[in-house]
């Protein structure tokens, strides 16, 4: 592993690796999160594929660079771990638009829909709905989901529009929810883009509004983003998703430019995880030092939503 880090950093990095290593831990880091914060981390991914990576390893403990829902997510797949937040005020706006009470209240007034959850909600949220599905898995879930010709779509209303529109025979009903930073993504950033770089290919986040979608070549999550590059022939990408990304991009694909739609495409919840906090995080695992702190579900509650998940794995 090459640690790209100025010398001032040098020996706190050498200071986590050290405490890694001693307290059996594996950090994981999200696609979003700082260059530094990535260049740490044993594995770097999207939220589903990081749980599902740590819970394969020997690791006793998940240090989870990231926001709420995925650290749930990897505690719901590997409860025998300790998985710890180096700032556990991480949050997701949009898992936050959809509480466990507001989507019974929807079941009532929709009784025959199947409730299809993103899997950026809540353990409580995945617990109560029929399924959990990704941005890349959702197509193939949906379509999995023959007998039910009624769909409850909680809680992004852009990525559940944009896979309905592959089901026209099916009725969705969309919980008004969306994400706070790829609905900044506006059409005539791409447009201007597009104009100064006509060579580039677009990639865009579905959690984007139709109208982003539509100016798309391609519709992805960030690990569909990361592939394509790597195997498309083009030089030059817009890439339509929080700016976090192209960090990674640049540096799998040194020979190709990516550009930002826009400069403030950042989302704050991933940029609160400093390399501090990571080593606070790491220096007594038994009582984190604030705000870092351990991520703890009750077991029945991990049950329901680690069933909706292993319904989506199973379809896809």
């Amino acid at each position: 592993m090459v640690y790209n880090f100025s010398a001032m950093v040098l020996d706190l990095v050498d200071k986590i690796l050290e405490l890694k290593k001693a307290n059996q831990a594996v950090i994981l880091a999200h696609n979003y999160q700082t260059g530094d914060i990535q260049d740490i981390a044993d594995f770097v991914g999207d939220s589903l594929d990081l749980s599902q990576q740590a819970a394969k390893t020997d690791a006793k403990v998940i240090i989870f660079c990231g926001v709420h829902f995925m650290a749930e997510t990897a505690y719901i797949l590997s409860p025998e771990k300790t998985v710890i937040m180096p700032d556990i005020r991480a949050g997701c706006p949009m898992a936050d638009m959809i509480t466990v009470q507001q989507l019974k209240e929807w079941k009532q007034k929709h009784p025959k829909a199947t409730v299809v959850c993103y899997i950026n909600t809540s353990a409580e949220v995945k617990a109560e709905s029929d399924i959990c599905v990704t941005s890349s898995s959702a197509v193939k879930v949906i379509a999995s989901l023959k007998s039910s010709p009624e769909i409850l779509f909680v809680p992004d209303q852009y990525l559940g529009s944009w896979v309905a529109k592959q089901f026209p025979e099916k009725k969705f009903i969309f919980y008004p929810g969306y994400c706070n930073i790829h609905v900044h993504i506006l059409p005539e950033y791409i447009a201007q883009l597009k104009k100064q770089h006509p060579q580039a290919e677009v990639m865009v986040h579905p959690e984007c509004t139709g109208e982003v979608i539509s100016l798309a070549d391609k519709v992805l999550g960030t690990g569909g983003m990361l592939k394509y590059a790597k195997q498309s022939s083009a030089k030059e990408f817009i890439v339509g998703t929080e700016n976090g990304l192209i960090y990674r991009l640049k540096k799998e694909n040194p020979d190709k430019e990516f550009y930002p739609t826009a400069g403030h495409i950042l989302c704050p919840n991933m940029k609160v995880t400093t390399l501090e906090k990571v080593l606070w995080a790491l220096e007594d695992i038994e009582h984190p030092r604030p705000p870092a702190a351990k991520v703890i579900l009750t077991e029945e509650v991990r049950l329901k939503a680690k069933r909706m998940i292993d319904r989506m794995l199973a379809v896809v």
